[in-house]
C-alpha cells in the first residue's frame, strides 16, 4: 500500500505561483527564477507577462493618482470661484450670456453638443478701453506665432525677491495657453468631465464667462485639452484634444457652432491629442485632424463652419499650423509628423514640401521666419535643427537645405529669432546659436521643458518647475538677469504677454504679472 503523498506548500504550487504574481508581481517573479522544475524558456515568457502585468499596474495607479489630484483642482476652482462671484457680483450690461447660448445651430454637426453648458454673464474689463493696441496677443505665441512681444516696452531688470504677481488664482487642468483680446484673456481647461473656453478679467482675475461640452483626455504626460484657442474679429475658436472644434462669441460665450474635425475627417487622435492652434486665415479657419485621403489639412468657413477645402494625406504632428509669405508666396507653413510644406490659402494646394522627419514622426516646435526667402526648423528626439529657403514662385516652388546640425533640439518647445541669433531650450538647456550658420554661440542655464519668449532685447523663460526667468538675448554669453518661482508644479504652458502684461498657467494656477517698463 502507498503512503498519501503530502502536498507542495503553497509558494511551490502553480497557484500560488499565479496568486503571487497577480497581487505582488517582484514576489512572483522571485518564486518563479527560485523553481528547479521550470525550464529556462517558460521562465522568460513568465517574466515577460509578470513585466506587463507590473506595468499595467504602475499604469493604473498613475492614472488614479492623476485623477486624485485633478479632483482636488477642480474643488479649488470650483470653490475659487463661488468666493470670486460672492465677493464681486456679476455687473449687469448687454453682454449677458442669451438663455439659449449653449445650443449650437441646427446645421453645425458635434456628437458632444448635448454636454454643452454656458454660463454668465459676461463683465466688461474695467481696463480693456485703455489700451488702443488692446487686441495684439490674439494668437498662440503672438500675433506672429513667432514667440516675440513688440507691443510695448517691458522691465529689463527684476528685484531679486522676484516679481509680485497682480493675481493669482487656480485654474482647470490643461496644457493650453492664453489669448487676449478686448481686456480679456480666453484659454481652454478641463473641468470633470468637460472641456471648457474660459474667458478671464485681465486685471483682476475674476472668471467672466465659461463655455464647456462633454470631453476629457488623459494620458501619462498629463489631462486635458492641449491647444491654445484663436481670437478673430469678435470670435474664439477652440480646439479641444479629443477633435471638438467650436467657434464662440468672444463677449459671451455663446457657441456659434461646432464640429468634431477627428470624426468628420476619418483621423486617429495622435498619441498625445490634439494640440494645433487654429489658425485663422481671410474667411477660413485652418486646423489639422491628420486623415488619409486628402484630409490632413482642413479649411472650414469661419463665420458658419461649413467645409471649404480638405488637403494632403499626412499623419498630423504637434505643430500649429502658421501665416508666413516665404519667396514672394503668401501661403500656410505646415510642420506634419514626416515634413514641412506650404500649403495655398485659397485652395490648400501644395506649394512646396521638405522632409523633416524624426525616428516617431514626432515634431512639436514652431518654425521661425527668418526673412523673405528662409526658416529654421527644429525637433528633438535626436533630429536637431536646419536652416530651409524656399526659392521659385508660380507653381514651381523648392525647397533646400542651408545647413543642419545637432546644436539646437527643441523638444515640445519653439525658440525665439532675435538680430540674427536663435535662443532656445536645446533638451532643456538654454542656447544660442548663429542662425546663418547653425554655429553654437553659448549653451548655459538649465529650465528644463519650459518655454521662451523675446521680449525688449530679452528672453523670458519659464521653467517646467514654474519659475520665470529674465535672460539677454546676446550672442556673446549666457547672462541670466533674474529668476523666481512664479507658479507650482510642472509647468510646459506656453505664457503669453499683451498690454505689458504676463500671463502664465499651468494644469493647477494661473496668474498675471506687471512687466510694461515704467
Amino acid at each position: 500500500m502507498f503512503e498519501p503523498q503530502e502536498s507542495a506548500p503553497w509558494y511551490r504550487s502553480l497557484t500560488g505561483l499565479i496568486a503571487a504574481s497577480v497581487l505582488i508581481p517582484p514576489l512572483g517573479l522571485a518564486m518563479l527564477w527560485t523553481r528547479r522544475d521550470v525550464a529556462t524558456s517558460r521562465k522568460i515568457l513568465g517574466t515577460l507577462c509578470i513585466a506587463l502585468l507590473g506595468v499595467g499596474y504602475v499604469y493604473l495607479f498613475s492614472a488614479w493618482r492623476r485623477s486624485s489630484a485633478n479632483e482636488a483642482v477642480y474643488d479649488a476652482v470650483e470653490q475659487h470661484r463661488a468666493q470670486q462671484a460672492a465677493a464681486a457680483p456679476a455687473l449687469s450690461d448687454q453682454s449677458a450670456v442669451p438663455a439659449n447660448a449653449a445650443q449650437l445651430p441646427a446645421n453645425a454637426a458635434s456628437p458632444a453638443a448635448a454636454g454643452s453648458t454656458a454660463t454668465g454673464p459676461a463683465v466688461a474689463s474695467e481696463t480693456a478701453a485703455a489700451h488702443a493696441t488692446r487686441n495684439y496677443w490674439t494668437n498662440f505665441r503672438g500675433p506672429n506665432r513667432d514667440g516675440r512681444y513688440e507691443e510695448l516696452q517691458v522691465l529689463t531688470e527684476w528685484p531679486a525677491s522676484g516679481l509680485v504677481p497682480m493675481w493669482k488664482q487656480p485654474i482647470g487642468v490643461g496644457y493650453a495657453s492664453f489669448v487676449i483680446a478686448d481686456g480679456r484673456a480666453h484659454t481652454i481647461e478641463q473641468r470633470r468631465g468637460q472641456e471648457v473656453v474660459t474667458a478671464y478679467d485681465v486685471a483682476t482675475g475674476r472668471e467672466l464667462w465659461k463655455q464647456g461640452w462633454n470631453a476629457q483626455y488623459s494620458d501619462s504626460t498629463g489631462d486635458g485639452p492641449r491647444a491654445t484657442p484663436t481670437w478673430d474679429d469678435g470670435r474664439i475658436y477652440a480646439l479641444g484634444a479629443t477633435g471638438e472644434l467650436r467657434c464662440l462669441d468672444a463677449k459671451t460665450g455663446a457657441v456659434a457652432w461646432g464640429r468634431n474635425i477627428l470624426t468628420e475627417n476619418q483621423a486617429p487622435n495622435l498619441s498625445w491629442a490634439m494640440a494645433a492652434s487654429p489658425l485663422v486665415v481671410d474667411d477660413k479657419v485652418i486646423v489639422l485632424p491628420g486623415g488619409a485621403n486628402g484630409k490632413s489639412i482642413v479649411a472650414y468657413n469661419k463665420l458658419n463652419g461649413a467645409p471649404v477645402w480638405k488637403s494632403q494625406n499626412d499623419p498630423q504632428a504637434y505643430v500649429s499650423p502658421m501665416l508666413a509669405t516665404l519667396a514672394g508666396r503668401r501661403q500656410i507653413v505646415i510642420v506634419s509628423a514626416s515634413r514641412v510644406m506650404g500649403l495655398a490659402p485659397e485652395d490648400g494646394s501644395l506649394l512646396w514640401s521638405y522632409v523633416w522627419d524624426t525616428d516617431m514622426g514626432i515634431n512639436v516646435s514652431q518654425p521661425i521666419m527668418v526673412d523673405k526667402n528662409r526658416f529654421f526648423i527644429s525637433s528633438g528626439y535626436g533630429k536637431g535643427a536646419a536652416l530651409i529657403e524656399i526659392t521659385g514662385g508660380g507653381k514651381n516652388f523648392e525647397a533646400r537645405k542651408l545647413w543642419e546640425n545637432i546644436n539646437m533640439k527643441n523638444k515640445f518647445n519653439s525658440s525665439v529669432l532675435h538680430e540674427g541669433h536663435v535662443y532656445g531650450l536645446d533638451e532643456g538647456i538654454l542656447t544660442c546659436l548663429d542662425v546663418n550658420t547653425g554655429e553654437r554661440k553659448w549653451k548655459g542655464g538649465r529650465y528644463g521643458y519650459g518655454q521662451v519668449i523675446l521680449a525688449s532685447g530679452h528672453l523670458i523663460v519659464s521653467s517646467d518647475a514654474g519659475e520665470l526667468a529674465l535672460v539677454k538675448a546676446t550672442p556673446r554669453q549666457y547672462a541670466e538677469v533674474a529668476r523666481f518661482p512664479a507658479l507650482e508644479g510642472k509647468t510646459w504652458n506656453y505664457p503669453a504677454v499683451a498690454g505689458g502684461r504676463l500671463f502664465v498657467r499651468n494644469a493647477t494656477q494661473m496668474a498675471a504679472y506687471n512687466i510694461a517698463a515704467q
